[in-house]
Parts: C-alpha cells; sequence; structure tokens
C-alpha cells in the first residue's frame, strides 16, 4: 500500500521564521497541515529595512517554539514525518544558518533523510500547494530579492529566460516606499496607498523597454522616483499619486516583458496548453495580479498565482519542494552548507553589474 508522505519544512533565509508540516497525498495533491511564520516587522521597521545580525537573533530565539507549533498544529511528531527539509539559499548566510542547522539535527536526531531547498525552487513550486499543475510551464519570479521568467520544465530543471540586471522589483517598490516615507514593509505601503493616486499623474521611465529579451531592470525607475520624491516634499496627493504612477509603470514593464516570454516559452517548448505561473512576495499585489491574469488570458494561456499565504516566505512552500526532490531521491548530506548566492538556473549568465550587454 503506498504512503501518504509527510515533510517537515523550516525557512529562515531572511527574516521570517517559518515552519512547516506539508503532506502529499495519494494523488499528488498536497495538504498543508500547519503553517506557522513569525514576521519580523516590527524588530526592523525603524531601520526600514531587515539588520541581518537581528533576523538571525530573533530567528535563534523563535525556531524552537515555532517547529513545535508546527508539530503540534498538524498533530504529528518526529516519528511521524518522513522527511526534514529546509532552506539553504539563497539569502543571508547569518540567518540561513540557524533554520538550516536545526532541520538538520532534527533529521540526525530523528534518523529521517535530509533535503537542503533552494528557496527559489519553493517559490517555483509553491503554486501546486493548492493547484494540479503539469509540467512545464513558464514562471514568473518576483520577490524582494529576484526577478526572473524561468520555463520549469520539471523539479530540479529550469531553464532562465529573463532576469532583473540591476534591482529585484521587491526591492524598488521597497525603496519607493522608503523614499515617499509610506512605511514598511514597502510593498504592501506601496500598493495601498496607490489605490488613493492618480496612476497617469507622473510619466516615469521603463528601462530597457525596447531592448530584446525579456530581462528586467528597475534602477532607472528607482532614480526617477528619487527625483520626483524630492520635488513633492510632504504633499500627500503628490506622494499618492507618485505612489500610484510606480505601479503602473511596473505594470506596463512586465506587462510588455512577459509578453515576449510567453513568445519564446511556445518557441522552446512547442506546448498547447500554455500555464503561466506567478510566484514571490510580489505575487501577493493585488494590481499586478489582474494585470497579468488578463494578459495571460488574452495571450492564451492559463494564470496560476500563488495563494496569498504562501506569496511570501513560507515553510509550506519548503516543505512541498523537499517532499518533489525526496521523490526524485535528491537528497543532501548533514554537511551542506548554507548559500548566499544559488541560482535555479546553473548555466545562465549572472546579469548584475556593470558593462552588461543587453
Amino acid at each position: 500500500m503506498e504512503k501518504k508522505l509527510t515533510f517537515l519544512g523550516i525557512e529562515t533565509s531572511c527574516d521570517e521564521t517559518a515552519a512547516s508540516i506539508v503532506q502529499e497525498n495519494l494523488d499528488g495533491s498536497a495538504k498543508v497541515l500547519s503553517s506557522i511564520v513569525s514576521s519580523q516587522i516590527k524588530e526592523h521597521e525603524k531601520f526600514g529595512g531587515i539588520v541581518p545580525e537581528l533576523a538571525a537573533r530573533s530567528h535563534v530565539e523563535n525556531i524552537e517554539f515555532i517547529i513545535s507549533k508546527a508539530l503540534k498544529d498538524a498533530k504529528v511528531n518526529f516519528d511521524q514525518i518522513d522527511g526534514v527539509a529546509a532552506t539553504a539559499g539563497p539569502g543571508l548566510i547569518v540567518c540561513l544558518t540557524v533554520g538550516l542547522n536545526i532541520g538538520k539535527a532534527i533529521a540526525g536526531f530523528a534518523e529521517k533523510p535530509f533535503v537542503a531547498v533552494n528557496h527559489l525552487e519553493g517559490h517555483a513550486l509553491s503554486p501546486a500547494l493548492n493547484n494540479k499543475i503539469k509540467f512545464p510551464y513558464l514562471l514568473l519570479l518576483i520577490s524582494g530579492g529576484h526577478s526572473q521568467y524561468l520555463i520549469v520544465n520539471d523539479v530540479n530543471d529550469y531553464k532562465q529566460i529573463g532576469t532583473t540586471i540591476d534591482d529585484a522589483l521587491g526591492e524598488a517598490f521597497d525603496k519607493t516606499a522608503k523614499m515617499l516615507n509610506l512605511g514598511y514593509p514597502g510593498g504592501p505601503a506601496v500598493e495601498k496607498f496607490a489605490k488613493q493616486g492618480d496612476k497617469n499623474f507622473y510619466k516615469l521611465p521603463q528601462p530597457i523597454i525596447n531592448k530584446a529579451g525579456c530581462n528586467l531592470s528597475f534602477a532607472g525607475l528607482k532614480t526617477a522616483v528619487l527625483i520626483q520624491s524630492k520635488k513633492i516634499k510632504d504633499n500627500k496627493k503628490l506622494k499618492f499619486n507618485l505612489a500610484a504612477s510606480f505601479q503602473e509603470t511596473i505594470n506596463k514593464i512586465l506587462k510588455k516583458k512577459t509578453k515576449v516570454a510567453f513568445q519564446e516559452f511556445n518557441e522552446l517548448t512547442k506546448k498547447k496548453n500554455n500555464i503561466f505561473v506567478v510566484a514571490g512576495g510580489v505575487a501577493a499585489n493585488q494590481s499586478i495580479r489582474k494585470s497579468l491574469k488578463d494578459l495571460a488570458e488574452e495571450n492564451n494561456f492559463k494564470p496560476i498565482f500563488s495563494e496569498i499565504e504562501f506569496c511570501g516566505d513560507n515553510a509550506a512552500m519548503i516543505a512541498w519542494a523537499g517532499i518533489q526532490r525526496y521523490k526524485k531521491r535528491l537528497l543532501n548530506d548533514l554537511n551542506v552548507e548554507p548559500k548566499s548566492r544559488w541560482p535555479l538556473d546553473k548555466e545562465a549568465q549572472y546579469m548584475k553589474g556593470p558593462g552588461l550587454k543587453l
């Protein structure tokens, strides 16, 4: 008789301390038995961004409680899980080390298989927590540290067809919020205040929009926002207009570049039943979700988004990725080390820095 696989997932790549118990049903669908996420917003709010040492200290203080609660809520113990998965990168080394080490310790003590998960693969596979998805599919991964178009051929098989050459989209949202003094975290703040502004008030640049391919750039847009923000000072209405115009410009950039990605996906895969998956923290933005959903349907792609609770950093996606890697026997020794940088497509050219040819 086949057995349902149950994994403990642990995530500490940045400022969220998270643990989750996820089970794969016999039909291949996922069942999240528990998902606990402890936010550190209050600790970092006064700094307007993440302080790595403070984040790591908070992980150390909270991780044991978070894992215990995940087990309790799921009504399972260590004997009842089939494996342990923990984020090993990319991320902040001091933060990654906390979750990775405790994951390895639990796996060793309980004599369970261990999987070191790429945080980006967690995001890439996360929509399957609520949807049955067939490979291959086109993925737009947009988060605080990453903005990429990838063809997901299978677990552990990714082809990058576009990426940001400078800032990640989530970073651009955070910096815009900081420049406009809208609050922290930046993404939700910009989205909230954009609803009160005129999205057509400012004409902002769309960097490399006419360059071939689907690479992205947000640094020039961020600079334009900085210039305008210095002119408006404390005028609330203009702040809201700038937030709205920034978000609208992002939508325009993503629509044009995603259309190019659709074409590349079609050429490379020859698929008829096209699936377009959007994941990562920025995928929670409702304006972006609607814009990309409409675009996908216009171009005969089925849009699938991560559920809002699984867009940001969470351990359910890590447990699920762990299960999928375990099924392919992609296991790790307990001496695996954390990685600050860990691309999904190992053949992809590193695109950040000066002197790039686009």
